[in-house]
């Protein structure tokens, strides 16, 4: 079962795609951790990217790809796994159909957790951080004891620059710019399930299960 995550910043398709990963016993592939292990481990490929890195610019799709490939042939990734940020945008996504079908494979599910606009802005702006431990909380659904208090060290919390609406509606319009037309994509290749992701967490995983059986 080879599953694609796909949804706005801040629709909580990450936790999403850790529950499937979990319930299922297949690897949660986010293409963050690929890079930071492949650099880590100074592999190749990873050498490669962390050259476009260091110059601030975007990792071509073909290496990402390459890098990506390489993670899913692995072992433990033969019974299936849960991609989470990749594809970002269509040439990815054709890059990525194309890998596959040369290896006589496909993705079997393209899961869009939908959630408008403005609950994000309201959900990643609720959100705070402790200057200190780095520990999370949201004003609503996990407020601290005291409020902007640590509970775990009683330092400051803040509003995270990523957090601001600002950013949150910037990031927003790129998303929809770039990885909104995988959703027609997806949809076309008859493999696209949209989940109402406004909906309590484990609501939106027991849609998810029962779309997945």
């Amino acid at each position: 079962m080879k599953i694609i995550m796909l949804g706005a910043p801040g629709a909580g398709k990450g936790t999403q795609a850790k529950m499937i990963a979990e319930k299922y016993s297949i690897p949660h592939v986010s293409t963050g951790d690929i890079f930071r292990a492949n650099i880590k481990g100074q592999t190749h490929l990873g050498m490669e990217a962390k050259k476009y890195m260091d110059e601030g610019k975007l990792v071509p799709d073909e290496l990402t790809v390459k890098i990506l490939l390489d993670r899913v042939a692995n072992e433990d990734c033969k019974d299936g796994y849960v991609l989470d940020g990749f594809p970002r945008t269509i040439p990815q996504a054709e890059v990525l159909t194309e890998a596959l079908e040369k290896m006589g494979d496909k993705i079997d599910y393209a899961i869009d957790v939908a959630v408008p606009d403005e609950n994000i802005v309201n959900r990643m702006s609720g959100r705070r951080a402790c200057v200190n431990c780095g520990a999370t909380y949201h004003i609503v659904h996990i407020p601290p004891k005291t409020e902007n208090i640590c509970d775990k060290c009683g330092s400051e919390l803040i509003l995270r620059d990523d957090d601001k609406p600002e950013t949150v509606l910037n990031r927003l319009k790129i998303y929809h710019e770039q990885t909104q037309p995988l959703i027609d994509y997806y949809t076309e290749k008859g493999v696209l399930k949209t989940v109402d992701g406004t909906k309590d967490m484990k609501d939106v995983f027991a849609d998810i299960v029962s779309i997945l059986g």
